[in-house]
């Protein structure tokens, strides 16, 4: 089990964990029985009357295929979460009127049954509006030529597809038995998604179109509460709930008294667009929003993500990159973050020990200086109590008393004290363990390292094109969301003394776009490519170029990165070229925009889906010639031996979409780097169960120019583990171990103790890094301080070699530490390397 335990002080805490324990097993076995009854007070949701914390974690099923559910899911239980959610993707499941799909990644009765048998409840947000950065928000493209439509407002043929599509998913469910008060594991359902801003551009009209939204879900009868996030004032029985990053400090709560405080949305880090530089949200962070968010009433709080995954093929909104939430508890391939997952894991432990006082305790504030205070929930007659003392000032630690005693409480933290005396956790406290995610070699990336290429067959002409115009035309309506590109093409005659007199003055194209990209071609001669950004999709393009005398002929391919996915008026968004003009011409500008454009949809190789089996056959390929435009590459690799992800590194390509075995792995563009100098995603998941053994085909298309014969296969683990924990902790936590599915207080001393843990069929094979004493660096790149012990390595490695987990005391009596050296901080500080044990080491 990858544990890391939670430490406390006193042994008189256990019989709460055990409380806290049985009545969670006693909630979810009631999920196997026929029907459960939800109802909600202000306090919380009540599970057949009985009050409860929830730990939810979103999780969508078309990001990650389904042989990663069950481990998902499992390792999510495990991190201490009693709920999934998900939301639900309609153009997925209705890309086109009436023909749906629920099959394969997109089969959410399947997940939600995996759900079911791992005993955890469920959220389905339905929306149908999602956003969630997927492309057009999960609305599907065919809505938009519904005559007479407006998304989401008091219009009557929105609300009539919308309504359809609620009602197809609610009795999907329903056939399948998965509400709660069905004996399934749904508790709660979601209608709209973050409508207040819009209420306010719709005016009386979004006001009405949500009172009906309310009303329409609430007729469906579920028999499971229906919420509205980021909607204060959600109508009727219709809980309001919370999305950002402190709900606890930022929300009021629902402005109706009888409903509880829900929290949608907790980020776990910010969703990344191409052209940002890495990002994340620390784990003390979110542990210190959650902290807050209960010690103020709430009691449900939802991650969002608990695991990102991947937007495949071309599921992503504009700009948005295929890897999804990286630095989530559970990466992008499903491994452990570390510490993100540990240290939420001790916490929904610690918040379990105080449940009694939180759900029916009264609760009450005290000032305990400036920016600190304690907040209290106790049931006195009992002796039940819980206080959560709180620092909001980000850069000065604090010590404080409270009820007769002293307790420091670091800058930025909430520390929990389970008994209203005894800190059993603090969010800036991290007793979890770290880890380093490393990719390696695969030798698949040189065997028959062989690449063929077959290219776009010609740039069209104006006169081959069948939609043929005054004026470029907007691109969404013309793809119709099939595609990611349109070709733009034109000609137009130049005499002699059109041309510059000097033969170093060259003219110039210029494109304005909607955007997102384009690549520009002038005689068939690639001139350049432009693009835009997540905030200013409108570009311009300005490339100097070659003309003659005669027909000159200009040919654009457009490109889009997906649809937007949020805001008023989203199916009146546009793409594409605007306007175009050629500069530095003898007779000045000239205005080619009204000039008569031909346009032609898609790829010829998408077409003839030369990225399949059978549609590669159809076409000549030839031996690869590198940094080539418009160009299908294509070549054959074995699956990499073992079990870890597997990954491909596009570094050396520029911009294109890549398939392998025909399935879309998502747009890539390597050549657009962030501000320090590098693409914000090279790497791609391409999850084993895509994969045979041999003779996998990788395809890409690339736009701009690249060398696919540098491409590298790789795979990923996080086998280096670490810990760095201090003696000098204030709180003086103790650990905790668990026992036949309980938790018990470890005998001994009341110092910290530091637990290293192997993912399953692992054990510690080698101590790469320890000392006590001051060490500095993080894990990876750990270095000895001034007052280094000798002897800490060779007691790690007694203690932990060949193991699975370790218990190690951090105490200077153990590793020889002199705790009078000068700048000691009485840290002991551990690097292990995990391996797959031999077949007959013991489990």
């Amino acid at each position: 089990m990858h544990d890391m335990s939670l430490r406390v002080r006193l042994a008189a805490a256990a019989a709460l964990v055990v409380f806290a324990l049985a009545s969670g097993a006693a909630a979810a076995h009631e999920l196997t029985k026929n029907g459960t009854v939800i109802t909600y007070d202000r306090r919380s949701l009540m599970i057949d009357g009985r009050r409860e914390i929830f730990f939810s974690g979103s999780i969508h099923y078309p990001r990650s295929p389904p042989d990663m559910w069950p481990d998902l899911i499992a390792k999510a239980k495990e991190g201490g979460l009693n709920v999934i959610e998900t939301y639900v993707f309609w153009n997925i499941h209705e890309p086109e009127k009436d023909v749906y799909n629920f099959e394969g990644r997109y089969d959410l009765v399947k997940f939600f049954k995996l759900i079911q048998e791992q005993e955890l409840y469920a959220m389905v947000r339905i929306g149908p509006f999602i956003q969630a950065e997927w492309n057009h928000g999960g609305l599907p493209y065919w809505l938009r030529e519904v005559p007479g439509i407006v998304f989401r407002t008091n219009n009557e043929p929105f609300k009539m597809h919308m309504e359809k599509f609620v009602n197809l998913i609610v009795k999907k469910l329903k056939d399948a038995n998965l509400f709660a008060s069905q004996g399934g594991p749904v508790i709660l359902s979601q209608i709209e998604n973050e409508y207040q801003h819009l209420e306010v551009a719709f005016k009386e009209e979004g006001t009405k179109y949500i009172e009906w939204a309310a009303k329409m879900a609430i007729k469906t009868g579920t028999g499971v509460p229906w919420i509205m996030c980021k909607q204060t004032k959600a109508p009727g029985e219709v809980i309001p709930t919370c999305n950002g990053r402190h709900c606890g400090d930022t929300w009021p709560g629902p402005a109706n008294k009888t409903k509880p405080l829900l929290w949608t949305e907790n980020w776990t880090a910010q969703y990344r667009v191409f052209g940002d530089p890495p990002s994340q949200r620390s784990a003390e962070d979110i542990a210190f929003a959650v902290a807050r968010f209960f010690s103020v009433g709430g009691t449900m709080t939802n991650y969002y993500m608990y695991h990102g995954g991947t937007n495949f093929g071309r599921g992503g909104a504009a700009f948005v990159m295929p890897r999804y939430y990286d630095e989530a508890p559970l990466d992008e391939f499903g491994l452990y973050k570390e510490p993100k997952w540990g240290h939420l894991k001790d916490l929904h432990q610690a918040l379990r020990l105080c449940k009694k006082a939180l759900l029916w305790g009264t609760p009450s504030t005290q000032p305990l200086g400036k920016l600190l205070e304690a907040r209290v929930f106790e049931i006195p007659e009992q002796k039940v109590c819980v206080a959560f003392l709180s620092n909001h000032d980000t850069k000065i630690d604090s010590t404080v008393a409270f009820r007769g005693q002293q307790y420091f409480v670091p800058r930025h933290s909430v520390s929990i004290l389970a008994d209203c005396k005894t800190v059993v956790y603090s969010t800036q406290h991290v007793n979890a363990q770290h880890n380093q995610r490393t990719f390696h070699f695969a030798d698949q990336t040189v065997q028959n390292n062989v690449w063929e290429m077959y290219t776009e067959e010609k740039i069209p002409r104006y006169k081959e094109a069948k939609i043929r115009m005054q004026k470029p035309q907007e691109m969404y309506n013309l793809t119709k969301d099939k595609t990611d590109y349109l070709w733009y093409t034109t000609g137009f005659r130049l005499e002699a003394d059109d041309l510059p007199f000097r033969s170093d003055i060259r003219p110039v194209l210029e494109v304005s776009s909607h955007g997102h990209a384009m690549v520009a071609f002038v005689n068939d001669v690639f001139v350049g490519c432009g693009h835009g950004t997540k905030m200013n999709k409108a570009f311009m393009l300005q490339k100097p170029m070659e003309l003659k005398k005669g027909v000159n002929r200009i040919a654009i391919l457009a490109n889009t990165l997906g649809m937007m996915d949020s805001g008023a008026f989203l199916e009146h968004r546009q793409a594409g070229v605007q306007s175009v003009q050629v500069q530095g011409l003898n007779t000045g500008t000239l205005d080619l925009t009204p000039n008569g454009w031909g346009h032609v949809v898609g790829l010829v190789g998408e077409e003839k889906q030369v990225y399949t089996e059978k549609g590669m056959s159809s076409v000549s390929w030839k031996p690869a010639v590198v940094d080539r435009p418009l160009t299908w590459y294509k070549r054959y690799f074995d699956m990499p031996s073992g079990e870890n992800p597997v990954v491909i590194d596009m570094s050396p390509m520029g911009k294109g979409v890549m398939f392998v075995n025909g399935e879309g792995i998502g747009r890539y563009w390597s050549s657009y780097k962030h501000a320090l100098g590098r693409p914000s995603q090279h790497l791609y998941h391409v999850p084993r169960s895509l994969l045979r053994e041999k003779k996998n085909v990788l395809v890409l298309f690339e736009e701009e120019g690249g060398r696919p014969d540098a491409i590298m296969i790789l795979t990923v683990k996080r086998d280096n583990i670490c810990t760095f924990i201090s003696e000098n902790n204030p709180a003086h936590i103790r650990s905790w171990e668990r026992k036949d599915s309980q938790l018990s207080a470890v005998a001994g001393d009341l110092n910290p103790r530091a637990v290293l843990s192997c993912p399953p069929k692992k054990a510690i094979q080698q101590v790469v890094f320890a000392s006590y004493g001051n060490p500095l660096g993080i894990c990876g790149n750990y270095t000895v301080g001034s007052c280094h012990t000798p002897r800490a390595k060779e007691v790690v490695e007694k203690a932990c070699i060949g193991k699975r987990s370790c218990v190690l005391a951090v105490s200077h009596e153990v590793y020889g530490g002199d705790l009078n050296c000068p700048g000691t901080t009485a840290t002991l500080a551990v690097q292990a390397k995990c391996s797959k044990r031999p077949p007959s080491a013991a489990q």
